[in-house]
Order: structure tokens, then C-alpha cells, then sequence
């Protein structure tokens, strides 16, 4: 397999079938082929048959074996099998693009350290346009103080399992860190002790979960007199993909170490400068 050649991690799900199909229609890069976990429905399909297109002779296997033929593993299944695919692909010296969101802080530290033999990008959204979103709330942040209340609030899927998702709690750090404070002193409305009235400074959350929505995220800041809403909509699943692919693309020969979108976006040396 070529150097660019990618592998795809839960390639029969939702998430692993779009990330196929954007692979085969991106210039440059090569499908180097896609598993799932031991015995599940797809295993043994053609990848190409699953992800809505022509068969194209690749069939998807149930382990990761596939890394040492690539350079770099798209990766949105779940913390756990994250975390088993991120020793598999630094066995390998394959980049890591890990897409899943609920990780523990115990998960992240042994992606942290993992990052230290090779790249990986982490992000709870691969989207050009959420990444965005965060640089403008943490200006947004900045400028307004504690005299605008912050309230961000989130739709998804009632399928979906982690409450807030990854990119609200991503939206709080960045207005957290506008604010100059740790998100974790100042959430409120998710659980335990500071899901009751907010307090000034809170950094509020609320959830909605149904039906098929994609996924819907608004960060409100309320002042006396108006509000301020930044927002994004994300109408096909496909954005999230197509954002996973570019990550990979960057990845590939990029030195050891744990990088986000904005790092692929260039959105952390705009921030510096």
C-alpha cells in the first residue's frame, strides 16, 4: 500500500461507511480497507457495497491487522476500542484520527501518552465549521465577562450515548477558556451538585435527545438587555467525515504528539499570532 493509504476502524457503522465513501472520492489518498469488532454484521461485506457504492473487492475484516499496510486509522467507534486502536496503530507507526467522544480522564491520559510515539489527532468534532465555532466563543467569551450568563445547548439523535455531547463540552473549555477559568469549576446543569440554579459565571448546559437530528449546538450569551447566539447545524453526517479525512491527510508524517482540528485548521497558530 501506498504512504497515504488509510484505514478505517468500525467500517460498517453510520459513521465508518461515510468515512469510506469519502475516501473513495478524495484525490491523493488510498482505502487501504476497514474492519469491525469480532463477528459483527458486516464483517466479511464489501466495503464498498456497505458505504452505498460499487463493490470494489475489498471485504471488511474483523481486526485491525490492515495498520501495517497503512498509514493512518480513521477511528469513530467508542472510548474503549479507541483506546485498543491506539496501541494497535502505535505497534504500527500509523496515525491515529479518533473521532469518538466520552472518554474518561483516565482514556485521555492513555491517549496522551500513547500520543508520545505517534500522531493522533483527537477531536469531539471533525466538522471545519464547529472548529470555528469554538475560536469565535472563546473571543465571544473574552470580551463579554461575567456580565453575559453562558448557556449552551445541544440536540442530537436519540440514539446517541454521552450527555453532553463531546462538542458542547468542547464548546464550554473554549468559552472557559476566554474566561480564563477551568470548565470543570464552572459547569452547570449536567450533574450532581451544580445541576440547580446557576450562579454567576456558570457556564450552563442543557441536552435534547430524539429522533434523528444530526446534531445542533448554540452557545447564548444572555446579558441584561440582549442576546448573543453563535451557532451551528450540521445537516449531513458527511461533513464529519469529510473532516476526518483532511485530518488524516495531515497527519500522515506529522511528528509524535496529540493534536485537535484546530491544529489541522490551522486555528491554534492564528490564535498565537
Amino acid at each position: 500500500m501506498p504512504k497515504s493509504s488509510i484505514l478505517v476502524a468500525g467500517a460498517g457503522g453510520r459513521m465508518g461507511r461515510n468515512v469510506v465513501a469519502e475516501l473513495l472520492r478524495t484525490p491523493g489518498v488510498m482505502l487501504a480497507g476497514g474492519f469491525e469488532r469480532p463477528g459483527g454484521p458486516a464483517v466479511g461485506k464489501d466495503i464498498g457495497v456497505l458505504a452505498g457504492l460499487d463493490a470494489i473487492g475489498l471485504k471488511i475484516e474483523e481486526d485491525a491487522s490492515g495498520l501495517k499496510d497503512a498509514a493512518a486509522l480513521i477511528d469513530f467507534t467508542t472510548p474503549k476500542a479507541s483506546i485498543a486502536h491506539a496501541k494497535a496503530a502505535a505497534a504500527a507507526g500509523a496515525a491515529h484520527i479518533i473521532g469518538a467522544t466520552g472518554f474518561s480522564a483516565e482514556e485521555n491520559a492513555e491517549i496522551a501518552t500513547l500520543a508520545e510515539t505517534i500522531a493522533i489527532v483527537k477531536s469531539g468534532n471533525m466538522s471545519v465549521g464547529v472548529n470555528l465555532l469554538m475560536a469565535l466563543v472563546e473571543d465571544a467569551a473574552q470580551a463579554l465577562g461575567d456580565a453575559y450568563d453562558i448557556e449552551i445547548t445541544e440536540a442530537h439523535h436519540g440514539a446517541k450515548v454521552d450527555a453532553p455531547s463531546g462538542t458542547a463540552l468542547m464548546l464550554g473549555a473554549a468559552a472557559a477558556r476566554g474566561r480564563g477559568v477551568r470548565l470543570e469549576d464552572k459547569a452547570a446543569g449536567i450533574d450532581g451538585p451544580r445541576a440547580g440554579k446557576r450562579k454567576v459565571g456558570d457556564i450552563g448546559f442543557s441536552v435534547s435527545r430524539g429522533g434523528g437530528i444530526i446534531g445542533e449546538h448554540s452557545v447564548h450569551f444572555a446579558g441584561a438587555q440582549e442576546v448573543i447566539t453563535l451557532s451551528h447545524s450540521a445537516i449531513d453526517r458527511g461533513l464529519f467525515a469529510k473532516g476526518a479525512v483532511a485530518a488524516a491527510q495531515w497527519a500522515i508524517g506529522k511528528p509524535p504528539g496529540l493534536y485537535s482540528m484546530r491544529d489541522v485548521l490551522g486555528l491554534n497558530k492564528a490564535q498565537k499570532a
